[in-house]
Order: C-alpha cells, then structure tokens, then sequence
C-alpha cells in the first residue's frame, strides 16, 4: 500500500509539472466536459451515492446536477489568476499567481461528489493537482470521480482517488510532494490535520461542522418559514453541516408557528432511499445513529424537553425528532448530526442575537423578518460565514463559502477559491 502510495504522488507531481503550463481557458473547456458528463449521468451516479450513504434519490441525483452547475460556473468564470499590474516606479511590477502543487483532500460522506468537487475543482483549475483521501464508505464515488475526469479528457494524474484509511492521512500529508489540504469533516480530524500541516509548514483549508440558527420573527412568512425551515433540518436525514439545528423562535408567535411547524416535520417519514418520493432515508452508519441516539438521551438528562419523540426504527433509520431546549444544556455546545432539531424562544433581538452566537460554531444562520432595519442588525451582528435572509441555507457557486470559529477557515466555490491554492509571487525590479 505504502509503495501505491508512493507511486501516485509521484504521478500527481509529473502531472503538475505540465499542467501548471496548460492556459487558463484549456483547463475549463475539460471542466465544461466534465459538467456535462456529469449532467448527463446524473441518475447513475446518484444511484452510488444513495448505494453509498443512504441518500433518497431524488437527493442524490441533485447533488449530482448541483456538481454540474457548480463545474460550468467555474468553466465560464473571468480569470482572475492572470498577472496583476501593480501602479510603481520600476520596469517590473507584476503579481503572478503560481499554483502550490499537489493538493490533498480529505472528504466526507455526507455529500460525496459534492465536496469532492466543490474544492477539487476550483484547485485544479487554478493549475494545482489533487490526490483523494475520501470516507471509507465512499470509494465508489471517488473512484467514480476519477473516472468522469479522465473521461472528460483530464491528464492521468491531475486527480487521483486513494482508497486508503484515516491512519495514512498523516504520512501523505507529511510526503514532501504534497503542498497542501483541504479538509471537510469533524473539529476533531480538522484538528488533527491542521495540526500535521502546520508543523511541516502547509497550507490548509477545513471546512467543519455547525449548529446553524434559524430565527422566526413575528414578520416572518410562517408557512414559507416552517416548510423551509423543516427541509433545511430533515433533508439528507439532517447529515448536513449547514442544516438548520436551533429553531429559535419569537415566543408572541410560538403558538401559531410551532404547529406549522410540527405538521410539516411529521411528513418526513423514513422509506426506500431508493424511491424518487422518499423525503428522508436512513443515516450513512449504525455507529452514527448511536451517536444521535445518546445526544437525544444526553439533551434530556439536562433538561430538554421532548415535543416529537426521536424513534428509532432501524440500524440507521429514525422517526425524526424535536425537543425544546433550554439556554445552558450542554447539548446546545454539540453539534446534531442526524434527524433532531432544537427549538429555543425568545423575547427580543438581543436575546435571539445572543442565543444565535453562544455556541462554538460559526458556519451559517438564516434569519426570517420583512424588517429591514433588523436584517441589518443580524447581518452585521451575527457571528458566522454567511447570513441568509427568508431562506434556508444553501451554498451557491456564485457566493463564497466558509466559516469560522470553530467551523473552520479558509473559502470554498466563488472566484475567492481560485487563490486558496496559490502563491500570490511578486516581480518587481528594473
């Protein structure tokens, strides 16, 4: 294994050597090839997904086309890489922006072309290349992955998919050939890595979890509101970081709100993944519905109390749950990854500014009012990566996407993930 290993980064450098030289515009016209195959294939690969993790369907092939839509916006994007003129007295007064090298990603299962794609594609584009360390239960995705580039007319080894484990991360981190990573996951393994790339001096990405606030205002449109608010908690069986998980609500609006509320969770009901009209399948792991099984006991031991039971049905399947938290259970410093959401109030825009910032996370908060003033007040006041506003959370191509404090550091999609991997070289002189 180590001697494969080996021989892949090995490949990945040859192929970095030649590819750093290819033109911006020859990059996404293989980009644009590969969208298409993509689009083209989308129920195929959907089907290893929901293979894969238990994704319905009709989830995974969206993934899919969002990949697709994801690749041609980067193949039309304007070429912000090209040598910037700097206003100066000297003949040479220029920053060029030189691609690192050979990239590592470590990904997850939770969306397996997605955030493979979502930052190999920028990466490569700007001239680096990518080896895959994906989730163990996800080497059919990756190695699909592989194949559709090299399908779409990529050079062998300007990404490769390694099917290795969590304990070979460090050593090919650590490989001189590798320049950098980017890591999607747990603040455990993005701790671990960002440990192991900063004592050998590496640029690093992580993109972690998050305990997502979804405010309702006495303003808000209630329907849109519960009906997005409960898709936002529930879809791919709530394995997202940016789902909504803390539904604080406005208590003069609690009873008419919570009802619309309750109705639209009740319709998420576990059934064939493999069925186009299944809202919500089973967990990727039975390790992982234990794991939300004793947070659901641990959130009660403290206090929550339940108002939808969360039942287990299966190995991996849940009736989705809901219980009312109060400030101070430890539950709320956690992130839930699964199907159960958390319900809060509040009495004013301070209380619910400070309910949505008193967590360890910072990755995304949705805020539903028609007043402008107070959009203002939560755009500016919130403490995370992005701020919507009457919608639920959803990444965008268009729109730079990233967190911080405990949800990590650094940009994916947008322009601004085209300089992640690259050296901003400057030339200067007579």
């Amino acid at each position: 294994m180590e001697q494969l290993i080996e021989n892949k980064l090995i490949k990945a450098d040859l192929a970095f050597s030649s590819w750093k030289k290819v033109s911006f515009e020859e990059r996404q016209g293989l980009i644009r090839k590969a969208a298409e195959i993509l689009k083209n294939n989308s129920e195929k690969f959907g089907t290893i997904i929901t293979t894969e993790m238990n994704k319905p369907i009709s989830q995974s092939i969206a993934e899919v086309e969002k990949c697709a839509l994801m690749m041609n916006y980067y193949a039309d994007a304007e070429n912000i890489l090209k040598p910037e003129k700097i206003d100066s007295e000297f003949t040479y007064s220029e920053v060029h922006y030189a691609p690192k090298g050979v990239i590592l990603g470590v990904m997850p299962w939770n969306f397996p072309f997605w955030q493979v794609l979502r930052f190999a594609v920028p990466a490569i584009l700007a001239g680096n290349t990518v080896v895959l360390k994906h989730a163990s239960i996800c080497f059919g995705s990756g190695n699909a992955i592989e194949q559709v580039l090299l399908e779409a007319g990529f050079p062998e080894g300007i990404f490769q998919n390694l099917e290795v484990g969590h304990t070979e991360v460090k050593g090919i981190l650590e490989h001189d050939i590798v320049k950098g990573v980017s890591l999607t996951g747990s603040g455990k393994a993005g701790g671990e890595v960002a440990s192991i790339a900063g004592l050998n001096i590496k640029k690093s990405l992580l993109e972690l979890g998050g305990s997502d606030a979804f405010i309702i205002f006495e303003d808000a449109d209630f329907d849109k509101a519960a009906k997005e608010g409960v898709k936002s908690r529930l879809q791919n069986c709530g394995q997202t970081c940016t789902a909504a998980k803390r539904f604080i609500i406005d208590e003069k609006i609690e009873d008419e709100f919570l009802p619309k509320f309750i109705e639209e969770y009740k319709k998420y009901i576990p059934a064939n993944p493999m069925d186009k009209e299944t809202l919500i399948g089973g967990m990727a792991r039975p390790d992982l519905a234990d794991d939300l099984e004793n947070q659901f006991k641990k959130a009660l031991e403290n206090g929550a109390e339940i108002i939808i039971p969360l039942e287990r049905i299966s190995d991996t399947e849940f009736n989705p749950g809901l219980i009312r938290v109060q400030e101070g259970n430890p539950i709320l410093q956690e992130e839930l990854f699964g199907p159960l959401g958390m319900i809060m109030t509040f009495k004013n825009d301070d209380e619910a500014l400070q309910m949505a910032n008193d967590i360890p996370f910072g990755l995304s908060n949705s805020v539903w009012t028609n007043n402008k003033e107070r959009q203002l007040f939560f755009i500016e006041n919130l403490d995370s990566g992005t701020v919507n506003i009457n919608r639920m959370t959803s990444s965008d191509p268009r729109f730079p996407f990233g967190g911080t404090k405990a949800s990590g550091y650094g940009t994916e999609l947008s322009l601004h993930a085209l300089k992640e991997f690259v050296t901003a070289k400057t030339i200067v002189g007579n």
